[in-house]
């Protein structure tokens, strides 16, 4: 059986006339759902009473659209946006696009070298930022990089360390000086007219860029992934479909836009299908419980962390959770007992699964509402509609029988138009047959369904005896005290490397590390028992929520030095 190809069947039922893949920029789906439901509420942010029907949020793009235009932005450019879930950043997401700028998404942990970085690296023209998030004041750290914005004026920047950045915009309403504020970029969208804004959609191509975000840095610089209208569209729109989204559904979205989950996974798909975003600034589980209470919501997007978080908080049983119906949880695997958990005490019988990169626009494989628990903690899903997935030889790139581990690829209107001014890279992701190398180890079945079983390069090697972490944590998970696990290998003298567990005890756990190998000892293969156990408070995560192995694997030589001996 060839690479998997969800298009003939999969989840196409609901809309049989829709064609698998739309050639259609982001802003036409907007005006098509705009003029569907123009009085339905699309955007929710229940910390602020902020609400804004369909209507009115659009209106509120055409705004910011004009006005960006006013100011000079040109199709192609980039516009980076600095800031946590705050109500103008979805509006700056179709603004960009209707103009045929470049939305370019910055991860808001980052601090002063890794903007600097991707400024550069991007050849940005212009950015928005907040105040600032957690300890980083974002508006100093622009002032620091580029002291010459203190004395130009607005829209005149010339940077020496940035010499493509023209303007910097402040995301609210106060006035930094060289800065465009909210109000004045709304107060300009009087000077371009309904004419030059509709011959400028009219000129702009579907499979323009019209996203791009840097790789959330699990391994080496992080990379501008170029992703294009059609990319983020129609993954968006099939994420929404394997949800059963209509416009009577309401989504509480508490994970970052400026990550894929947030705006491809959450906002494209809620725009598509007309559902409303209930979006939280930041992640906080009272929050997220409140919104869903008030709002009656019927979705929930989050990593497992999220849905730990809220199960476990200590007024989980105040809060109403019988609207919730579906959502997805992705980013890292769902122990069984969490996922029984999230179904059974949230409601969220329908909740899915979803998998892929931020190459792949993102998602490559998702499962349905009405998968059974095992394919839904077990496995990642099957292929989209229009999506080929196939697991490859790592060594010879052939396709790999069914039941047989190997690298996951795919390819389809979803893989990325490749990485900013990084041809070599491109290359290196990119097949010259389209297919792109996820660098993830999965095995698919003979139903289609994939099960991911670890990095590429996470893959442990112990005295030549291939090990799968995903394997290991899962044995580990059904530990008594055991709350989480990360397996990854320790390099050593004798074997080339070793297991090493770091495991999250649960509350009032104490376990030692031989306790954890006793429990292996009959039940797993003895090459795979932990030879170091390390118990920990928490995981290093990127922003995104992807746990960070390579920081665990740095850790663990820190640890266990004895291993080199």
């Amino acid at each position: 059986m060839g690479a998997y190809d969800a298009a003939p069947g999969g989840s196409m039922g609901r809309d049989a006339a829709r064609p698998p893949v739309r050639e259609i920029t982001l802003g036409r789906i907007l005006d098509e759902t705009v003029a569907r439901h123009p009085d339905r509420e699309a955007l929710i942010y229940v910390d602020r009473d902020f609400r804004l029907t369909w209507r009115q949020f659009a209106a509120v793009v055409d705004r910011m659209a004009k006005g960006l235009m006013a100011i000079g932005i040109k199709r192609g450019e980039k516009v980076a946006v600095w800031a946590t879930n705050v109500p103008y950043w979805v509006t700056l997401q179709f603004a960009t696009a209707k103009i045929g700028a470049v939305l370019l998404t910055v991860n808001t942990s980052y601090k002063s070298e890794e903007l600097r970085y991707l400024l550069q690296q991007s050849e940005c023209e212009n950015l928005f930022v907040i105040d600032g998030f957690r300890d980083t004041d974002y508006v100093q750290v622009v002032g620091e990089l580029a002291p010459e914005l203190r004395t130009c004026q607005r829209g005149e920047l010339r940077s020496a360390a940035f010499p493509h950045l023209r303007r910097v915009f402040f995301l609210g309403q106060e006035k930094h000086r060289g800065m465009y504020s909210v109000p004045e970029v709304l107060s300009l969208a009087a000077m371009v007219t309904d004419e030059e804004y509709a011959a400028r959609q009219a000129e702009l191509d579907p499979h323009d860029v019209v996203n791009m975000q840097y790789t959330s840095g699990t391994t080496g610089f992080p990379k501008g992934v170029m992703l294009t209208h059609v990319g983020i569209g129609n993954n968006g729109y099939w994420i929404g479909e394997n949800q059963l989204f209509s416009s009577d559904d309401r989504v509480c979205i508490p994970v970052p836009l400026f990550h894929c989950f947030g705006c491809v996974l959450g906002v494209s798909a809620c725009v598509n299908h007309g559902a409303t975003m209930v979006i939280l600034e930041t992640f906080k589980p009272l929050d997220a419980m409140a919104a869903i209470d008030q709002e009656k919501c019927t979705a929930l997007y989050g990593v497992p962390t999220m849905f730990i978080a809220i199960l476990d908080h200590k007024l989980f049983n105040r809060f109403d959770y019988s609207s919730l119906r579906t959502g997805i949880m992705a980013g890292s695997p769902c122990p069984v007992p969490i996922m029984e958990k999230v179904m059974q005490l949230m409601n969220m019988r329908e909740i899915t699964i979803c998998y892929g990169l931020t190459e792949s626009s993102p998602v490559m494989t998702q499962t349905r509402t009405d998968d059974d628990i095992r394919r839904r903690t077990a496995t990642v899903g099957r292929a989209m509609p229009a999506v080929e997935v196939m697991v490859v030889d790592p060594e010879t790139g052939e396709e790999c029988p069914r039941g047989t581990p190997g690298e996951v690829c795919c390819r389809g209107y979803n893989v990325m138009k490749g990485y900013y001014n990084k041809p070599e890279a491109t290359a290196d992701a990119v097949r010259p047959d389209g297919f792109l190398r996820s660098g993830d180890l999965g095995v698919m079945d003979g139903d289609g369904y994939l099960a991911i079983t670890g990095r590429l390069k996470d893959m442990i090697i112990r005295g030549g005896e291939n090990i799968y972490p995903r394997e290991v944590e899962e044995f580990l998970y059904t530990l008594d005290g055991v709350a989480d696990v990360q397996v990854v290998g320790v390099p050593s003298r004798k074997y080339g490397e070793e297991v090493a567990a770091f495991i999250i005890q649960k509350p009032g756990a104490n376990l030692a590390p031989e306790d954890v190998r006793d429990a292996c000892r009959g039940k797993i293969a003895w090459h795979k028992i932990p030879k170091y156990v390390a118990f920990v408070d928490g995981y290093p995560m990127t922003a995104s929520g992807k746990i960070q192995k390579y920081k665990l694997r740095e850790l663990s030589a820190e640890l266990f030095p004895e291993a080199m001996m």
